[in-house]
């Protein structure tokens, strides 16, 4: 009995001393975790942690893109209303005019003629003579027809409308820095210089058949903009063949702005059988601007079997309006439903 006594008197200790020295640290470890606890929380809060590739916030797309330097940055494509209202305050707080604004002339206006003019007579303010002009000082010599921008005139409507044209087309196919977007009919570059800026390099392509519109596009637009680094394959032909872009290429858009008005319908259909297998199935996109009377023009019924006969569905008629000037544009839109 003794024995077991003392056996049960020890183990009764033990289990005291137990308890008095756990209960501390038991303490001590709980408010530690609290602390941790607490950082990491707070951490996560206020981390401005990257989004999903494209979100879209106050009507604009954002799109989340790594520099070289590998800190994730956040473009937008659309303009949104707190850019309008900032720039719209900054008029404002100027003294600006916001309507019926006329510019004071510069200290030396011009027109497009007489700039052009100038430069036939007098080259430049400064400039090189007869023989050191042929010497490398300038690398990449421009018609003056092209320095003074004649060729933004040749649309229709204000140059401005490329951008617009962008943003539609861009936010319509959800659109990523790494897609591969196809021309047909590409200009001057009024909206293409657009796209060449955000994609990746190499992943624009065009095919245009007008040789002064290339000629802009590739002696001016390109190297005015800072573009030439951006290679995009811009191929001159017509009858819509697009066998220089490559066997294996997958795009994620195709589009093609007042181009089809003035094709022969057959001519657009033979164009979109060739280009179908060139767009990516199901997520892949087709715009058409304006109206698409080549399909209209066989009846409703004919020209869906006709879509489907290629691997084709349409996705109705979309608007979009212009930033800057008062103007909307029809789109018609379609993908590919055969993988």
């Amino acid at each position: 009995m003794a024995i077991l006594s003392s056996s049960s008197s020890s183990s009764s200790s033990t289990m005291q001393k137990g308890i008095v020295v756990t209960v501390p640290v038991l303490v001590l470890t709980a408010s530690f975790s609290a602390i941790i606890l607490f950082i990491l929380s707070y951490s996560l809060s206020s981390c401005s942690c990257p989004s999903s590739s494209i979100t879209s916030q106050n009507d604009a797309v954002v799109v989340a893109a790594v520099n070289d330097g590998g800190i994730t940055l956040s473009e937008k494509i659309t303009t949104s209303r707190e850019d309008i209202e900032w720039v719209k305050d900054l008029i404002r707080s100027n003294g600006l005019h916001m309507q019926d604004n006329v510019l004071r002339k510069g200290i030396n206006p011009r027109t497009r003629d007489q700039q052009l003019q100038d430069l036939i007579q007098y080259k430049g303010i400064s400039h090189y003579e007869d023989d050191d002009a042929m010497n490398n000082h300038t690398a990449l010599p421009c018609p003056g027809e092209l320095l003074v921008e004649e060729h933004h005139s040749n649309y229709g409507e204000p140059w401005a409308g490329g951008r617009d044209v962008f943003e539609f087309l861009a936010e319509a196919s959800q659109l990523k820095r790494n897609a591969k977007v196809l021309e047909i009919g590409c200009g001057t570059l009024r909206v293409g210089l657009h796209f060449i800026r955000y994609l990746n390099p190499e992943s624009f392509h065009c095919l245009e058949k007008d040789e002064l519109s290339l000629m802009a596009a590739l002696r001016y637009e390109l190297p005015s903009q800072g573009l030439l680094h951006k290679r995009p394959l811009i191929v001159r032909g017509e009858d819509m063949e697009f066998s220089k872009f490559g066997s294996d290429v997958a795009y994620d858009l195709v589009y093609a702005s007042a181009v089809f008005l003035h094709m022969p319908d057959e001519l657009v259909w033979i164009g979109l059988e060739r280009v179908v297998d060139k767009l990516k199935p199901y997520t892949g996109r087709i715009f058409v601007s304006h109206n698409i009377k080549f399909c209209t023009r066989l009846g409703g019924g004919k020209c869906t079997e006709r879509l489907a006969s290629l691997g084709l569905e349409s996705l109705g008629k979309q608007t979009h309006d212009s930033l800057l000037f008062n103007h909307y544009e029809i789109w018609f839109g379609f993908r590919r439903i055969k993988g």
